[in-house]
């Protein structure tokens, strides 16, 4: 029993457990809870969380934390808006510069901390103001997106059995196969987990820690500026207010689904199951109607709080004879 406990799999196994139950209750509890489209919609509304997740995902499991993402997405927005409003670039040439300069963004901060040994909460701490203060060099007023291909695509929906997807579902599903496959299916991705593991030990089995790091950092980036582009295609905006305290969601998403904050221990598919457990309290809350939405906030805190105890007990030694 103490041995089932400590496989890497339980914590995991515990957040889809708690989905079941979460969702159980309010098809139960409220009518049209069940329906297939609430259930799309789940992601559908959280497509640029579960992007930022993925991200998330991979620097965490390294032993890193990544503050910056959510500013990130608000730059991403401001920096699309105004190249498609003002200055009249093509959506293509936009997304190409908001993608690359995320992973650029994100690289710096990871050659900060690898270079200069400085400890990531400090260094993404700094890239979350800047990227925030940038936007308001930008414009310091909402930027209303109305570049016919990006309203094309905020209003497009995909039938599927039982309801409807946005393309922006679509895509955060894709990142999350991607972000699969690097971290159980690569080398890159056992470096990671080696990384997250002891730092020391993975260099000494001669891993390229520094360039893990730079990639890691990279990827947190651009699945922020993929992120800030599916918000774009959701909000039509960019503003430098957008998705405040997103990067604490996406952490406690990372954490609910199972990752380690220690590192070197958890599964990329548990952001998925931790994003839809949010999802799912969200929508709970608005079924209920009576209730302030500021509860969504004392419930995961509370389920994070949970969490986090549960993975200290799991950390512990197992006792031989367990």
């Amino acid at each position: 029993m103490n041995r089932w406990l400590h496989h890497p799999a339980f914590s995991a196994q515990v957040t889809v457990a708690l989905l079941l139950l979460l969702l159980i209750a309010g098809g139960i509890r409220y009518p049209g809870f069940a329906a297939p489209q609430v259930m799309l919609n789940l992601l559908i509304d959280n497509a640029y969380l579960l992007v930022l997740a993925v991200g998330m995902s991979l620097v965490i499991l390294s032993g890193g934390i990544d503050l910056s993402v959510g500013a990130v997405l608000a730059l991403s927005t401001t920096v699309a808006a105004w190249l498609l409003q003002q200055a009249q670039w093509s959506a293509p040439a936009v997304m190409v510069v908001v993608l690359a300069g995320g992973a650029l963004f994100g690289m710096l901060q990871g050659a900060l901390i690898h270079f200069f040994r400085l400890q990531p909460f400090i260094v993404t701490l700094a890239g979350m103001f800047l990227a925030r203060g940038l936007c308001y060099v930008i414009s310091v007023d909402s930027i209303t997106i109305s570049e016919a291909s990006f309203v094309e695509i905020s209003q497009t929906q995909w039938s599927v059995p039982g309801g409807f997807v946005s393309p922006s579902a679509v895509i955060a599903v894709v990142v999350l196969g991607v972000g699969i496959w690097l971290a159980h299916r690569s080398p890159f991705g056992r470096a990671v987990y080696a990384l997250g593991g002891n730092e020391q030990s993975a260099l000494m089995m001669g891993l390229p820690v520094g360039r893990t790091k730079l990639l890691v950092y990279g990827f947190s980036g651009f699945c922020a500026a993929l992120a800030g582009l599916l918000f774009g295609f959701y909000m039509l905006s960019g503003y430098g207010l957008h998705a405040q305290g997103a990067e604490l969601d996406a952490i406690a998403a990372v954490v609910i689904g199972g990752t380690m904050l220690s590192g070197g221990y958890g599964y990329v598919a548990g952001a998925l199951s931790g994003v839809l457990v949010l999802g799912v309290i969200q929508t709970l809350i608005a079924f209920d109607g009576t209730l302030s939405s500021w509860w969504t906030k004392i419930v995961i805190g509370a389920l994070l709080f949970l969490f986090c105890v549960v993975q200290r007990l799991l950390s512990r030694p197992v006792s031989p004879t367990a």
